[in-house]
C-alpha cells in the first residue's frame, strides 16, 4: 500500500501533494505485485506472526537506523486526504476498477465498506497500517512515501495472486472523477492511466517482490508513481516515488526497503 498527501486520492492527482499517494501506492501495489523466484524456500524457513497495531508501528524503521542524511517521519493512516465525499472514480474497463477501488481517498469504515464491496474477492483493506515518509537531504526528488499494511493469514499472499492479472488488461485504461465537492463548477475529470511492471530483485528476508510504474495523465500534466513492494509473512512493505512531466519518478532507494524489510521480520519472529 508513501498527494491517501498520499492516505492520498490513492491514485496521484496533478492538485494534490506527494503525501497522499503513500496509501495508496500500498494497496495498489498489494494487488500488483509479482512471486519471485525461491520465495517457497525463504517462506518455509522463516514463519512469520501477525503483529499488532502498535507492534507494526514500532516496526517502521526510523532515521537513526537508516543513518545521517535520512529523516523518517511517521504518517497516521488516512492523513491529507479528501474523504468519501470527493466522489468515486470509475474505470472505463470494469476490471481496473477494483484497482482504483483500492486506491481512491477515503479512510477507516467509509474505505473498508467501498472496498468489500468491490469485485475482487479478497479485500485489500489491512487491519493495521503505518505510514511513513523519507526524505533524503542529498537527493530531495528522491523521497519515499511508504508503509507497513498486516493482514490477517493468508490474505496478503491471496490478494497478490488475484489481482496479478490486471498487469495485462490494465496496461492502459482511463478513468473518470466528479469535482470535488468544495468546486463543483469544474466539471468532470479524465485521467489517462499507465500500468507497468519494473524488474526488481527480491530483497533479503523478504518471501517476494515487484516492483511497478502506475502514470496519471489528465490534459498537459503527467504523474508517475514508482513504487517497490515486499511481502514480509503476513504483511507488506512499500515504498514509491513520484515524478512530474519530463521527470521520471527515481528508483525507490533499495538501502531504505532493505533496512525496512529487515526490521518488520525480526520483528514478526521475536
Amino acid at each position: 500500500m508513501p498527494h491517501r498527501a498520499p492516505r492520498p486520492a490513492r491514485t496521484p492527482r496533478p492538485s494534490r501533494l506527494p503525501a497522499p499517494l503513500l496509501v495508496g501506492a500500498l494497496l495498489l501495489a498489494a494487488g500488483c505485485a509479482a512471486p519471485a523466484g525461491g520465495s517457497a524456500d525463504r517462506a518455509a524457513t522463516a514463519p512469520a506472526r501477525e503483529l499488532s497495531a502498535a507492534e507494526l508501528r514500532a516496526a517502521a524503521v526510523t532515521d537513526a537506523e537508516l543513518g545521517p542524511g535520512f529523516t523518517v517521519t511517521v504518517i497516521a493512516p488516512g492523513h491529507g486526504e479528501t474523504g468519501p465525499d470527493g466522489g468515486r472514480e470509475t474505470a472505463d474497463k470494469p476490471v481496473c476498477q477494483p484497482l482504483l477501488d483500492a486506491v481512491a481517498p477515503a479512510a477507516g469504515p467509509a474505505k473498508a465498506a467501498r472496498a468489500s464491496a468491490s469485485p475482487a474477492p479478497v479485500s485489500a483493506v489491512p487491519y493495521a497500517e503505518t505510514d511513513l515518509s523519507v526524505a533524503l537531504a542529498a537527493d530531495p526528488s528522491g523521497s519515499l512515501y511508504g508503509g507497513l499494511l498486516g493482514y490477517r493469514g493468508d490474505r496478503a499472499a491471496r490478494l497478490q495472486a488475484e489481482l496479478e492479472g490486471l498487469f495485462g488488461p490494465c496496461a492502459e485504461f482511463s478513468s473518470t472523477a466528479p469535482p470535488p465537492p468544495a468546486d463543483r463548477s469544474r466539471g468532470t475529470t479524465r485521467t489517462g492511466h499507465r500500468l507497468s511492471r519494473n524488474d526488481t530483485p527480491t530483497p533479503e528476508g523478504a518471501d517476494e517482490a515487484t516492483g511497478f510504474t502506475l502514470t496519471n495523465e489528465s490534459g498537459a500534466v503527467v504523474l508517475a508513481q514508482r513504487a517497490v513492494l515486499a511481502r514480509v509473512g503476513p504483511a507488506l512493505v512499500v515504498f514509491s516515488t513520484v515524478g512530474v512531466g519530463a521527470e521520471p519518478a527515481p528508483v525507490p532507494d533499495e538501502r531504505v526497503v532493505r533496512h525496512q524489510v529487515a526490521k518488520l521480520r525480526a520483528a514478526q519472529k521475536s
